[in-house]
């Protein structure tokens, strides 16, 4: 009898590295580029692109720990209102004589506990989805944003806190480097380490994967913890922006953020999909929409094409599917 030899590598193939999925959003953005460019010649201004960048990478913090979420087969739509309770516990304490530093230090710690709570709440109740439950945090934390400074503002941050929103290193955005550094360090964790194969074992079956000796709970755990953390790190980002908080900002962000991963090709249902490609849709959606935003078309219009994107992004791996189950 013959020897058999199994393969503990995939095979290398050109057509399947060609066919991935960002390559396909790499196509995108640089059509984008081009329509923009076509539409307004000061879309490829460089001191344009870079504000631009400014302008739409806070929220791309919280993409990082959403990707982790989703490749769970999670959701939390609760990280608009982490940002708005964190900033607003923020203005509030300084504008009661806390120092700014430590104003920052309670920001995070309060996105932290806020993601920890989305995290206990689902492992506990586990007959209760990731919707309900963030759905329920959701209207609870942006509640307790109002009940704190009710319609109004606060602010008059130091002058140095706008460094984190509108200064740069050279001539690169404080804000681009540090999501970066971020990007960098949770792309790693998740292709790198135990802990992001087990997210994708979560995501593909979590029965199997707790009957195997994956500590799911503890997992589901410490990724909401991390979109709390990250929240609140957007909260930082946006209250520099803005230069005062309010209860209603980030309004919206949680879908932005959810499509913008979607989009990047990981999979609602769990267990596929990869960092960089919800990275390139941040730039992808962000970019569009500057680009659109210069020749005055409505923010309504670019919501159909970002609709229209995204029943792309999940039409496009189903008739693959399809045709290899067929084929």
């Amino acid at each position: 009898m013959e020897p058999r030899l199994i393969a503990n590598r995939q095979e290398f193939s050109w057509k399947g590295f060609v066919l991935q999925w960002e390559w396909l959003l790499v196509v995108l953005i640089l059509a984008v580029f081009v329509m923009n460019a076509s539409l307004s010649e000061f879309f490829l201004d460089y001191d344009n692109l870079r504000d631009a960048t400014m302008g739409f990478l806070d929220k791309a913090f919280i993409v990082l720990p959403m990707v982790f979420i989703i490749l769970m087969g999670d959701i939390d739509i609760s990280v608009a209102s982490i940002v708005a309770l964190s900033s607003v516990v923020m203005a509030d304490l300084y504008s009661k004589g806390l120092p700014m530093a430590w104003a920052m230090v309670v920001c995070l710690a309060v996105g932290t506990v806020c993601g920890w709570i989305n995290g206990m709440l689902i492992v506990r109740f586990k007959e209760l989805s990731s919707v309900i439950v963030t759905l329920a945090t959701m209207i609870i934390y942006r509640g307790i944003a109002y009940i704190i400074l009710e319609d109004q503002a606060a602010g008059k941050f130091p002058k140095w806190f706008k460094f984190l929103g509108w200064e740069y290193v050279g001539s690169i955005p404080f804000i681009l480097i540090a999501f970066a550094v971020f990007a960098l360090g949770f792309g790693l964790l998740l292709h790198k380490t135990g802990f992001g194969r087990k997210l994708y074992a979560i995501g593909n079956n979590a029965t199997a994967s707790r009957f195997s000796g994956v500590e799911v709970d503890r997992i589901k755990v410490i990724a909401f913890t991390l979109a709390g953390l990250m929240s609140a790190v957007t909260a930082l980002f946006l209250t520099s922006r803005m230069g005062s908080s309010r209860p209603n900002i980030a309004t919206g962000y949680e879908l932005e953020v959810i499509a913008m991963v979607v989009l990047g090709g990981v999979s609602t249902a769990g267990g596929k999909g990869r960092m960089i490609g919800a990275i390139l849709a941040v730039f992808l959606i962000g970019y569009l929409r500057y680009g659109l935003g210069l020749v005055n078309i409505s923010a309504q219009s670019l919501l159909i094409v970002l609709g229209l994107l995204l029943i792309f992004a999940v039409a496009v791996p189903q008739l693959k599917w399809k045709r290899r189950r067929t084929g």
